[in-house]
């Protein structure tokens, strides 16, 4: 996400008190411009997919750190692909790291020490 440039201080006017502007700047709403109902569509779906029950969860939790992959990495495959990775697909998913990280993805978080609803 881009840093706001920063501001130039303004030169004052008769009868400026140095003030901040009396209009509130529009801010983007979080649904975007397209349609409202897609993105509490999407919002759902992305809630509902990495939502599961805990043996689920930790069953992939388990398998995840036997390939050395985190539990977010291993669903996401999963998710994406459609498979269940195995050994020979670790060395392409963790080559995506770096990638993840500079589009600010799911990358290395476990979920070793997180309470698990039952």
């Amino acid at each position: 996400m881009r840093q706001p440039a920063p501001r130039k201080p303004r030169a004052p006017r008769i009868g400026d008190n140095g003030g901040p502007p009396l209009e509130e700047k529009r801010r983007a709403p979080e649904t975007g411009k397209g349609e409202i109902g897609r993105y509490f569509d999407w919002r759902f779906a992305h809630r509902r997919a990495w939502k599961k029950l805990r043996e689920i969860a930790l069953r992939r939790e388990e398998r995840a750190e036997a390939l050395g992959l985190t539990y977010e990495e291993y669903t996401l495959e999963v998710l994406e692909r459609g498979y269940f990775p195995q050994a020979e697909h670790v060395e392409t998913i963790v080559a995506k790291r770096p990638e993840r990280r500079r589009d600010r993805g799911v990358v290395g978080q476990s979920l070793k020490g997180m309470r698990l609803k039952k």
